[in-house]
């Protein structure tokens, strides 16, 4: 897991999206709640809520949730962005 130093300033949701679709995750633009968008790991079918705004903070957790339930780290989401 990055320190929150090593991660971006900011990221687009859009750029941040396709790299984890590139990876194996489902979008579902509908299962969201409010302008959140729901990202859901096949094997298992569970699922991650994306925030709109991507901040270091957001961005910290978010990173942590998606290693639990996929395995996939922060250097291969970079890789793909």
């Amino acid at each position: 897991m990055p320190s929150r130093s090593e991660l971006p300033g900011s990221l687009s949701r859009p750029k941040f999206l396709n790299a984890i679709r590139r990876l194996g995750f489902q979008i579902n633009t509908v299962g969201g709640k409010g302008d959140h968008i729901k990202i859901v790991w096949p094997a298992t079918q569970k699922s991650v809520s994306v925030d709109a705004d991507l901040r270091k903070d957001v961005l910290y957790y978010l990173l942590k949730e998606i290693e639990v339930i996929s395995g996939i780290t922060w250097d291969q989401i970079k890789e793909n962005l």
